[in-house]
């Protein structure tokens, strides 16, 4: 399929997990793909040269989501030899959990910096450089809707403020057609929260459907927000959890 033939994306934290599936996705469908990282460049590398062993193209350009100067320079990377951007997903972030006491200001910060700051600086940077019709997906939590036990509050905090910022942003760019919109996920099956791990049956026990999200499922709602098909859906929310939160 060629959905997205001769589009770029940008995916911020593609080393691993939700990112790197997202960036195979994206680039199955006919996108070159820019995926940044903050520390494994062998794992980038390695996510790389799938999608190039499968036909796609990508490349992998070192970010970290603190560093504003970084960011910026990922998307002159990802527009450097196309016209514009066309996909901006932002997935790296950081689960900082804890007692709400317990978590300093220097987890705050870190976290805000991450989880929050991040995400608005290089949407700004991306939004300059975005083609009519582009999109911006943001991978967000369910735990930003509910919260189903204690020691999440700084988390679900910088989550929640990403659903605010999704909705301004569709609000803003609606008149180029750019689309805005988060997606939540649930728990998800990655070397953070592993399906088999020891607080994977707790994690179960919450949802209506006792499966654990494979990375794929939350990079094919990327997929689909991110083509053809899905135009005028801007400003919302999708949660992919298991029914955890219903």
């Amino acid at each position: 399929m060629t959905n997205l033939n001769g589009k770029s994306a940008l995916i911020t934290g593609g080393s691993r997990g939700v990112g790197a599936a997202t960036a195979k996705a994206l680039a199955a469908q006919g996108a070159f793909v820019t995926l940044t990282y903050a520390q494994s460049a062998e794992g980038a590398q390695k996510v790389v040269q799938e999608i190039e062993a499968a036909g796609g193209k990508a490349q992998a350009v070192q970010a970290d989501n603190r560093d504003e100067v970084a960011m910026a320079a990922a998307v002159e990377a990802a527009t450097k030899y196309h016209d514009g951007l066309d996909v901006l997903v932002n997935n790296a972030g950081i689960f900082n959990v804890g007692p709400f006491e317990e978590l300093d200001a220097a987890a705050f910060d870190q976290t805000i910096s991450v989880n929050v700051r991040g995400v608005y600086l290089i949407t700004q940077a991306a939004v300059k450089k975005m083609n009519k019709g582009g999109r911006i997906i943001t991978i967000g939590s369910n735990l930003a809707v509910r919260v189903p036990g204690p020691g999440m509050s700084l988390y679900a905090m910088s989550k929640a403020a990403l659903i605010g910022l999704t909705k301004a942003l569709a609000r803003e760019y609606g008149v180029r057609e750019i689309a805005a919109n988060i997606v939540h996920p649930g728990s998800t099956d990655t070397d953070m929260n592993p399906a088999d791990g020891p607080f994977s049956d707790a994690q179960r026990s919450l949802m209506a459907i006792p499966r654990y999200n494979q990375p794929t499922d939350v990079a094919n709602m990327v997929t689909w927000l991110a083509g053809s098909a899905s135009p005028t859906i801007t400003g919302a929310e999708f949660t992919i959890d298991s029914g955890t939160n219903i």
